[in-house]
Formats: structure tokens, sequence, C-alpha cells
């Protein structure tokens, strides 16, 4: 099976008191990977390397089937969410139809999508809403949101229940999971051990500035290995 990214020989320095090193890391279609690691550890700037929105000192990163010379496309495939995502100013729809516009995709295909995936992510008639009446939960949810109406391959998350209270947690994360059967590989970031294990099934650890990785227990693949759009036509 191709993996859907591979980093090779991956090298990163910041500063006096910072590096990461990655031999060898791919990652598989549809599954989800728990990154874990204490904090300065390096687990934003390994996001960043896959979103490609950061480039190592030394070392490759390869998208399957993408043409290495056209990082723009490449950048099409893969979708990054911060912890302290910040969305525009306007309504949940304008934040949705950002990215579409951006892609050349029409006014009615637009409206399509967006009713589709806010129905998806628990957000059905928060279309025409404020994006600044929103909770910290639903802001986290239209970032959210606004990363699937691209139907990205690959989906990194920062810490994505930092800013969700207890009582939305199984449910944001049962969303996360479920998002596997569209085919979607995810990369979340967290500081709770349980969560990697509860959530992630595979667990990819920063240890003393190196990438460990580990397969958790109990937990299997049932996504289906062919690609399928999040929103109906």
């Amino acid at each position: 099976m191709q993996a859907v990214i591979s980093l090779k020989n991956i090298r990163i320095a910041q500063g006096d008191n910072f590096n990461l090193t990655i031999d060898t890391l791919d990652l598989q279609p549809g599954l989800i990977y728990a990154l874990t690691g204490p904090n300065g550890s390096g687990k934003s700037t390994l996001l960043r390397i896959m979103a490609l929105l950061t480039k190592p000192q030394a070392g490759t990163v390869e998208l399957a089937g993408s043409e290495l010379n056209n990082l723009a496309l490449q950048r099409h495939r893969v979708t990054l969410v911060d912890q302290s995502p910040y969305l525009l100013k306007g309504t949940v729809a304008d934040n949705l139809a950002y990215g579409l516009k951006l892609r050349g995709v029409g006014s009615k295909e637009r409206i399509s999508h967006i009713m589709s995936i806010l129905s998806k992510v628990g957000l059905e008639g928060f279309e025409q809403r404020q994006a600044k009446e929103l909770s910290g939960g639903e802001v986290q949810r239209v970032a959210l949101a606004r990363a699937l109406v691209l139907n990205p391959e690959l989906l990194l998350l920062d810490e994505p229940t930092a800013n969700i209270d207890s009582k939305s947690l199984q449910a944001y994360e049962s969303l996360i999971r479920g998002l596997t059967e569209y085919g979607m590989t995810i990369v979340f970031s967290t500081h709770d051990p349980s969560q990697a294990t509860r959530l992630g099934e595979e667990v990819l650890s920063i240890e003393n500035s190196r990438l460990f990785h580990s397969r958790t227990s109990g937990l299997v693949n049932i996504a289906s290995l062919k690609r399928s759009k999040m929103y109906g036509s």
C-alpha cells in the first residue's frame, strides 16, 4: 500500500535548544495518528512540515502521486487546523466559502458543499451565524469544517481539543473518528496520553528530539481505501 505522505532523513533545528530528527515516516491511507510529546518537542513544527508550510533543513517530504515541482497543487491535498484557529470576519458560510472560491468552485456548488459539511460537524443552521458570536467549541468545529470542505487527503490537527470543554470532548472525538470512512488520513497532536490511545490507531511520539512510531491496541482501521467525497454532488 502506497503511503499518503513519506518523510525521509528529516533534520530541522531552530535556535540553540531545538532540533528534530526523523529518519523515516510513512503515513498510510485512512488511519488516525496521534502525535505526542512534551511542550517544545516539535509537534507543531512536524505538523507544519507535513503541511508543506515549513521546509526542513535536510530531508524530503513526498506526497503519493504528486508532482514534485508544483508545491501549490501538493498543498491542496493537505490541510492544517491550528490549535487556536483564526476565523475571518463575517459569517460561518463566508469562512467555509473562502477556500472554495480560491479553488474556482462555483457559487451553487459552494453552497451545496458548505451545507453538507456543516451538517457533518453538527452545525446545521449555522451558515449565517457571525463568526464573532461563536463559542470556543463552535469556533473549533467551524475551523474543522473549513478544512473538510476542501476534501483533503491528509488532515492535520494541532491540539484540536485544547479549547473544548469536557462535555463536548466525546462528541468531537467521535466526529474525528468518523472521518476515516472517507479514506482521509488524520494526524492530531495531543498532551493527553489517554486520548492518544483512545482515538489514535497509531502513535507518533517525539522523545529527545527523535520520532518513535507505535501501534495502539484494540483499534481496527475500517476505512475504505477508495476515497469518497465528503459532500454530495
